[in-house]
């Protein structure tokens, strides 16, 4: 038996700081980049003894950092102990599967899934985890090859592949001894999406969550009842492994999709904090028990709209250290800063509001808005009125222009955020890039995603527009990534990701 589930990193395009406090949204885009977990059994068969054991054992796998690391897993806590590991072990995945094994035993019930439930865990946990390149930089890889910055390039790396880390000689010593090593990410919510596809995987492997049948939350169906089940698990383990409770929405758009999202009140999971995940099996019937008050409204982008990331490569940035700046400057000038988080929700709801109406046009005037997008997508927005020809297009072209406004009142009122906080929420570097980009033909919206800094800028292009705007990145010294909008949440696969890019590969050679 093998269980395979992923989940998608994401993209916060509105919403940045304000999503951090109830009832302020963000609206937040799930991506193609995923993370994959694979769960099959250690050992075919059960020993004859096993019946008395108190532990089993889990093996977790990294391939692509060349991680491994074994555990016992106590059968009557659900706690994991370390027994070996190359290179460090990763607590977001420790504290995935300790609240997902703990979380089945508190909701399997009845006897004949019970039993069957132990039987799974006595033959132990073999866990590989696999995430899409796109969450990693290869920037360095490309640069020292002398390879240009361009998609192209990273089409042709294979598939999951390794990582190199960011070892340098520390402080310039001649001893050549290296910094510590790290994984150079694009900021697409890795840690989440790995920490969703860990706890998808095992829920549905030990038979506490059916993910066969993808549905939403808000139907009341039992898919959706699995679905939070799956988000109140992966946030609670998310947030004990990151020692904090965060806003939430890389988690949530890792279970349920592009979305609308509004935070959780942190006081749901005082228990899981107060106790620091111990005590896990009361910790996770308190969890499970308790009503989740997050909303997560289905959102998307229009058709005929394209995301774009692109990786500026301009040193990284420390999310929690500008959220931290933020909300000291929102003590320190609380008059000031709530008339920027009041002008800020404005913005943001404007934007949320203009891109659903642009949807629905897309519905109701199917013809009409395709000839204007397709029009537009070939000039600058000053002409994008000259295409309209009647009433319908007329409306169309003013929702895209009331989008597009709304995305530079988004960034001016960051970058005054930024300005009185003393952190570059929006660096001068970014600024000059993203008004040339919001300068080009096709471009509706321009910015940096979530708390911002110099990890990534975004853009939503009409039509084809995105390689017109990826070739001029390229050419600024911006790595345009391959990533793009899929609205679907965590998903149940039908194999390891890496036997089916071996099937596509020798399918293309035999095309070929």
């Amino acid at each position: 038996m093998e269980v395979v589930a992923s989940a998608p990193g994401k993209v916060l395009i509105a919403g940045g700081y304000l999503v951090l406090e109830r009832p302020n949204a963000g609206l937040v885009l799930s991506t193609t980049a995923r993370f994959y977990a694979v769960v099959r059994p250690l050992i075919d068969s059960l020993p004859a003894d096993s019946w008395a054991w108190a532990w089993t054992d889990v093996k977790v796998s990294s391939p692509q950092l060349s991680r491994e690391a074994t555990y016992k897993l106590s059968l009557k806590n659900s706690t994991l102990q370390l027994t070996s590991a190359r290179e460090s072990a990763n607590p977001f995945v420790e504290q995935a599967i300790q609240f997902s094994v703990a979380a089945a035993k508190a909701t399997i019930t009845d006897k004949e899934r019970k039993d069957a439930l132990d039987k799974l865990l006595l033959q132990g946990l073999s866990i590989t985890i696999l995430g899409c390149n796109d969450f990693y930089s290869y920037r360095k890889q490309i640069e020292a090859r002398g390879l240009p910055l361009s998609p192209e390039v990273l089409l042709s790396l294979p598939p999951f592949s390794s990582i190199t880390f960011n070892s340098e000689v520390a402080n310039g010593s001649m001893t050549g001894e290296k910094c510590k090593p790290e994984v150079a990410k694009t900021g697409l919510g890795s840690s989440a999406a790995m920490t969703t596809s860990v706890v998808a995987a095992l829920l549905h492997y030990l038979g506490a969550v059916d993910l066969s049948c993808p549905g939403q939350s808000s139907s009341g169906s039992a898919t959706g009842r699995d679905l939070d089940l799956v988000h109140a698990i992966a946030q609670s383990a998310h947030c004990i492994a990151q020692g904090k409770i965060g806003s939430g929405f890389d988690v949530s758009a890792a279970v349920y999709g592009s979305q609308r999202y509004v935070r959780f009140s942190p006081e749901i999971l005082s228990s899981a904090q107060a106790t620091g995940g111990t005590c896990l099996p009361d910790v996770v019937s308190d969890i499970v028990t308790r009503r989740w008050d997050h909303e997560n409204t289905q959102f998307s982008m229009p058709p005929l709209m394209t995301l774009l990331l692109g990786e500026p490569g301009t040193g990284g940035t420390s999310t929690p250290s500008m959220v931290g700046s933020v909300k000291r400057w929102q003590k320190s000038d609380p008059e000031k800063s709530k008339d920027t988080w009041s002008k800020l929700g404005i913005a943001n709801s404007a934007l949320e509001n203009q891109l659903r109406i642009l949807k629905q046009l897309s519905e109701d005037h199917q013809e009409e808005y395709e000839s204007v997008v397709r029009s537009c997508s070939r000039l600058a927005y000053g002409k994008w009125t000259e295409v309209a020809t009647n009433q319908h297009q007329e409306a169309i072209v003013r929702s895209l222009l009331a989008a597009r406004d709304a995305s530079l009142e988004i960034r001016l009122h960051m970058r005054e955020m930024g300005i009185a906080a003393g952190v570059p929420i929006e660096p001068e570097s970014q600024t000059q890039l993203l008004d040339a980009t919001m300068n080009m033909e096709g471009v509706l919206l321009a910015g940096v995603p979530g708390a911002g800094g110099f990890d990534a800028v975004f853009s939503v292009t009409l039509g084809d527009a995105s390689n017109a705007v990826a070739s001029a990145w390229s050419s600024a010294g911006v790595l345009p990534l391959l990533v793009r909008e899929d609205r679907r949440g965590v998903s149940l696969e039908d194999a390891d990701p890496r036997t089916r890019e071996v099937s596509t590969a020798v399918s293309s050679i035999q095309i070929n």
